[in-house]
């Protein structure tokens, strides 16, 4: 009985592992696919020394997306003085929405920190394809482990 289980297990742990480890590789081509078709790229100069290896390079990667909303949110802290846009739309409210510059500086905040988490969303998939490719990995080799020590058993 035991070994009928085991080869089930083994079974089932063996066709799902390979099929985890698909579906992360074609999430990690829909990032990449997704992030090219924006045609990010970083400037070729005038990089933060931490950025300065992504020089003139195309953001294709999630780790490459972290990169750029770092360098994003360096870009709106210093516009913005390092207020967050709720704070700067408190101004605004406080201000009755005359003041044109702290209006543009509202939607610098808003356009900045929008593109800032649609990059760091990138981010995200891109480490949740690692683990899904890495656990689906790991099944499958469980499932192997399992099928041996049935052979063994039986």
């Amino acid at each position: 009985m035991i070994t009928v289980l085991l080869t089930a297990a083994g079974v089932v742990l063996l066709a799902a592992g390979p099929v985890m480890v698909a579906q992360g590789l074609l999430g990690r081509h829909n990032v990449t696919r997704e992030l090219t078709h924006q045609k990010i790229a970083f400037p070729p100069g005038g990089l933060p020394a931490p950025l300065a290896r992504y020089a003139d390079a195309p953001v294709r990667t999630g780790i490459q997306a972290r990169a750029y909303s770092d360098l994003i949110a360096g870009h709106v802290a210093k516009a913005t003085g390092g207020r967050t846009y709720a704070e700067i739309a408190q101004e605004c409210m406080t201000a009755g929405r005359d003041d044109e510059r702290l209006e543009r500086l509202r939607q610098t905040a808003f356009m900045g920190q929008t593109l800032r988490g649609a990059l760091l969303g990138a981010y995200q998939a891109w480490q949740v394809t690692a683990l899904v490719i890495g656990l689906g990995a790991l099944v499958a080799l469980v499932g192997l482990v399992f099928l041996a020590l049935a052979a063994h058993l039986g």
